[in-house]
């Protein structure tokens, strides 16, 4: 009814105006807009007839009426053009001012604080690599709010743990996905790190993984994960307990199930606990109680429960998201972008809120079924059995090797990956038996190292025509094979090198720490004449837990001492 009544008005006849021109007309549909306090010509004044004979005076007065009606409509249309524009204006600045407060929110840190070898992963013919996140857990209680929700106040001003640690992959099609934990309590080597904020060094040493965060911050623990595995990781993002309740609220909570009653409770001799009380069964958490799920030890009897409760947990929010098709929801998407900017700190690389909602999406068409979440495979650590775990020898390698090479985790066979396209150094390799290499033993990490490998690895190469392999007696000891070239023109012979072998492509890399094509054979690679590669059908390694994204019916064991 008022749309028509628009019409109508601003398409309404007039009659012949006298002594004005096109510009004292009323701009079409202008008239139409109805502005507070406004006053419209009466119906008897817009239709009373102005030609066909000599003014009277009342004519003359009902003209004027009309003049100064229109210069009034005319003062009101440009005054409500203004004010649309305004409106306009402001809508756009309100939009950005919210934008510029979402980036506000947004704390960040430097990708990496220590120098690293590992290189991206080089682009198939379609341009495509993979993606890799590491997400950290803090235990931090040096905030108010943290302290509230777990800790006593003698841990106010320590150092933070990264208590909770797991690598995000997600394939270079963007088809299926893995998450991987590190138990916290894993000895690892710990590269060199320097903290930005404070420029403190920290030397090299053999540790504890959770201890990398107060080494350095969150790019010491990125740059760990980087020497102990050989895969690239592209950003890190941390949360506090602080962040996990206010991002399990914005969520709106996940389903958990548990397979008895537990209450994660003190018990004599073992102080704390995580407070979770739940009754048999699937239950909604969220906020301090979806927390509490995340921190439970005890009651799921080790740090490797703690961590297969986790991915539950996480798969179950996944489900919700996009059950709530929260990744195209602009509502919820503008709900859940307030509170992560708010609850995450993440490297400098990604700390917009464009670069953190593009990086949400690359989740969205990934099936919950090829999503595989595991926890690194592991053995006692010789030195202290009942409290430390080290990477378990070959399984832990398999694993790190089938993320290099950017293999599914779930036993399905991945889409064919497009061949890299050949570069110019690669078609410039000379012919084997023209190529000189050094070959290195690097097999001496966490063991002894193979006597003869090197000449073993030589004389294979031999084999294949590349007769110009020699050994190279320099001390080494590396936990992965790299092949290493010194500049460009040499590629092509390192290349030609790894392909002999089996040796992937991820390992060839330049260094200006040798002279000519370098193969240092690492402890990934202690028997054999070719390179163990991983089988991309077998599905993840033994001495595992692996959860997948679609298994609804997942439940947790109960510790016996914490049912009740």
């Amino acid at each position: 009814m008022g749309q028509s009544r628009v019409r109508e008005e601003g398409t309404r006849q007039r009659g012949p105006h006298t002594g004005g021109s096109d510009g004292d007309r009323e701009p079409h549909g202008v008239g139409a807009l109805r502005v507070p306090g406004a006053r419209r010509p009466s119906e008897a004044e817009q239709d009373a007839p102005d030609a066909g004979g000599p003014p009277t005076e009342s004519g003359s007065r009902r003209r004027g009426k009309r003049s100064r009606a229109r210069r009034g409509k005319r003062r009101i249309g440009r005054w409500v053009a203004v004010s649309v524009s305004v409106l306009i204006l402001g809508t756009a600045g309100a939009g950005y001012a919210y934008y510029a407060h979402l980036n506000g929110n947004i704390r960040k840190g430097e990708r990496s604080s220590a120098d690293s070898d590992v290189r991206k992963a080089t682009p198939n013919a379609a341009g495509q690599v993979p993606l890799n996140i590491l997400l950290i857990g803090s235990d931090s209680r040096n905030s108010e709010a943290n302290l509230k929700l777990g800790g006593s106040k003698e841990s106010v001003g320590a150092k933070p743990l990264a208590d909770v640690q797991m690598l995000l992959h997600v394939s270079a099609d963007r088809r299926n996905a893995s998450v991987v934990s590190i138990p916290r309590d894993t000895k690892v080597d710990i590269p060199r790190c320097t903290d930005p904020g404070s420029g403190d060094e920290y030397a090299a040493t053999r540790g504890l993984i959770n201890t990398t965060l107060g080494r350095g911050g969150p790019g010491c623990t990125l740059a760990t994960w980087q020497e102990l595995t050989g895969v690239y990781v592209d950003h890190w993002l941390m949360v506090d307990f602080a962040g996990v309740v206010a991002m399990a609220d914005a969520i709106g909570g996940a389903e958990v199930c548990v397979k008895d009653n537990v209450y994660d409770g003190p018990k004599p001799n073992v102080p704390g606990g995580s407070g979770l009380r739940l009754e048999k069964g699937t239950w909604p958490v969220q906020g301090e109680q979806a927390l509490q799920w995340l921190r439970t030890r005890h009651a799921f009897e080790s740090d490797i429960g703690r961590s297969k409760a986790q991915h539950m947990y996480m798969n179950s929010v996944i489900r919700k998201l996009k059950d709530q098709n929260a990744f195209t929801d602009t509502g919820h998407l503008v709900d859940l972008a307030e509170t992560a900017t708010e609850s995450l700190t993440v490297s400098q690389e990604i700390g917009t809120v464009k670069k953190l909602f593009d990086l949400g999406m690359t989740l969205k068409d990934v099936p919950t079924d090829r999503i595989a979440m595991l926890t690194m495979p592991r053995v006692p650590d010789p030195a202290n059995p009942a409290a430390h775990v080290l990477p378990a020898p070959g399984e832990a390698d398999r694993l790190w090797e089938m993320l290099r090479e950017d293999l599914p985790l779930d036993g399905k066979p991945g889409a064919k990956k497009p061949a890299p396209a050949a570069t110019a150094s690669e078609d410039a390799a000379a012919a084997p038996a023209d190529i000189g290499v050094m070959v290195r033993n690097g097999t001496g990490v966490g063991e002894a190292a193979v006597r003869g490998r090197a000449a073993a690895v030589a004389a294979a190469l031999d084999g294949r025509g590349f007769t110009g392999a020699r050994t190279d007696r320099t001390p080494e000891a590396e936990r992965r094979t790299q092949v290493l070239f010194p500049s460009a023109d040499l590629e092509g012979d390192a290349r030609a090198i790894a392909a002999a072998l089996d040796v992937p492509g991820s390992a060839v890399r330049t260094s200006t720490e040798v002279s000519g094509v370098t193969l240092i054979v690492g402890a990934d690679w202690r028997t054999g004449d070719t390179f163990p590669k991983a089988d991309p059908v077998s599905g993840p390694p033994e001495n595992t837990e692996t959860v997948m994204g679609d298994d609804e019916g997942a439940c947790m064991d109960i510790y016996a001492p914490y049912r009740f």
